[in-house]
């Protein structure tokens, strides 16, 4: 096993990784940009290294500046978390160079699965079923051609994609022309690569992924599916495991297709193979993520495996302990994604300091997060704050449980996506499980523009903030001053007030 593993990433993800170091004895290594000085990751690792500001591009995004800390700090290992670096082959092919284990797969396996084109073709080869497309690289002629082949409605792709971006769902001609200007912009942007490919879209498809790990000496499992159908603009913000529209035929058949998958690419490490379910319960491979997929907490909350520590065990060159038949699913388990967004507001990202925090407890809930009281939003990253999983021994028990660890958590004096978790919980859809990656867009109306209860909140976080800065000193009380009186029992009475009247306005919001 390794002795010391550097973390390319920051927030919950980081922090994820260093527990499950701390767990197996290896030391860790942070880094951190400007924005990140005071970040938890940085407190709780053994060493952290400056390594930019705030920009991504210019710290996470460098790696030159990881690898010259991996060897400052005498590091063997390099693990990406998710995000940034994790699914660039220059950076898994860098690591290797400079006699750096990646904690990751192999960086063809990376490349073949990051070009969704030549992911489609490798996956036709092995047999995986594949929705219907067009190649890249077409001109736009080209491009109505095979859209006519292909049928509307259709998705124009990024073929260096994922998350949602340079992707557009177009219905007629005069839709496809205007979108494949706009994807291939979009897809420069985000990835340094305009080319497209065309896609037939499933229409009332559910998304369901499949959880993989794969040792160095040829063995694949699957640790059972995850259901990611809510989401907004492609983006998932609920997780659950299992799936509600699963059996167990379908399971092992999806999960069998899953490791040939993996299998067809050389693969090693963890990874997720995704798919789309349609209605008539066929499904096609949507894409593989190579690198540890934000929500496999769910997926471990129900069948009681580590998955970083596993992710840590095969990079050390370790055989996979684990046997296909020892997997069992136990219980149900849901994940909310605790963002900076205001979700009354078409989900704008919010910025804003934590003033006061509380989190939820109790049996099955955990939460992963890197916030604390005094963090400020960045917009200089994405949004996500933390995670709220929550396992229950039925489906209805895990949703009882998340409806009251999402009531526990308050995040005081930042705007979160809370209140949308809140409504999907009590939605009624949802709860019966028939739902698909239309839920969003049929069934979410804009909660309420903020009203009384928010505009209070706000104040009150105003005061808050007001009565810290009091607190150093910023306007104590010249009378108490002149009567040589301790101000500070003035102040902290004024901020008793305030947490009072919060509270009071809380309930009234309920």
């Amino acid at each position: 096993m390794f002795q010391k593993i550097l973390i390319a990433n920051r927030g919950e993800i980081a922090i994820r990784i260093l527990r499950a170091c701390h767990t197996l004895g290896i030391e860790t290594v942070a880094v951190y940009s400007d924005a990140d000085r005071t970040a938890l990751h940085v407190r709780y690792a053994d060493e952290a290294f400056h390594i930019g500001p705030a920009q991504a591009t210019d710290s996470y995004l460098r790696i030159d500046r990881i690898l010259d800390a991996a060897r400052q700090s005498g590091a063997e290992a390099v693990h990406p978390g998710y995000g940034f670096l994790a699914e660039n082959p220059d950076f898994a092919q860098a690591c290797a160079e400079a006699g750096l284990v990646f904690v990751g797969p192999p960086a063809s396996a990376i490349a073949a699965m990051g070009d969704k084109v030549t992911a489609r073709r490798l996956m036709q080869q092995a047999g995986v079923p594949v929705i219907p497309g067009s190649g890249s690289g077409l001109r736009d002629r080209q491009m109505l051609e095979e859209a006519e082949r292909i049928g509307f409605p259709l998705f124009v792709k990024a073929a260096a994609g994922g998350g949602g971006k340079g992707m557009r769902l177009v219905r007629t001609y005069r839709e496809l022309k205007a979108s494949l200007g706009a994807a291939r912009r979009e897809a420069r942007k985000a990835f340094g690569d305009d080319r497209v490919y065309l896609e037939r879209a499933i229409e009332g498809a559910r998304h369901v992924e499949i959880q993989v790990l794969a040792d160095g000496f040829g063995k694949v499992i699957y640790l059972g599916e995850r259901e990611c159908s809510i989401q907004r603009r492609h983006q998932k913000l609920i997780e659950e495991a299992p799936s509600p529209a699963l059996d167990e035929a379908l399971r092992q058949q999806m999960g069998q297709v899953a490791v040939q998958a993996a299998a067809a690419v050389g693969y090693v490490n963890a990874g997720t193979v995704e798919f789309l379910l349609a209605a008539d319960r066929s499904f096609y491979f949507l894409e593989m993520n190579t690198r540890l997929q934000v929500e496999h907490p769910v997926t471990e909350a129900v069948t009681g495996i580590d998955i970083v520590a596993e992710q840590l065990r095969i990079a050390a060159g370790q055989p996979l302990d684990l046997e296909q038949a020892g997997v069992q699913v136990h219980g149900w388990a849901i994940e909310c994604r605790i963002t900076a967004e205001d979700p009354s507001n078409d989900f704008l990202p919010a910025s804003g300091r934590i003033i006061r925090l509380t989190q939820p407890s109790g049996p099955g809930v955990r939460v992963d997060g890197g916030i604390h009281e005094g963090f400020e939003s960045s917009m200089f990253y994405d949004p996500l704050l933390q995670k709220v999983i929550v396992w229950g021994s039925s489906r209805n028990e895990a949703i009882q449980r998340m409806q009251q660890a999402l009531r526990e958590l308050r995040i005081i004096g930042l705007q979160t996506s809370t209140p949308f978790h809140e409504w999907v919980m009590a939605n009624e859809s949802f709860r019966e499980g028939a739902y698909n990656t239309s839920f969003f867009q049929d069934q979410f109306k804009n909660l309420p523009k903020r009203g009384t209860h928010a505009r209070l909140a706000a104040i009150v976080a105003a005061l808050a903030s007001r009565e810290q800065r009091l607190r150093r000193g910023a306007g104590t009380s010249r009378r108490a001053e002149d009567a040589g009186a301790d101000p500070r029992p003035v102040v902290e009475e004024r901020l008793d007030k305030s947490w009072k009247l919060a509270g009071r306005w809380e309930a009234l919001g309920r």
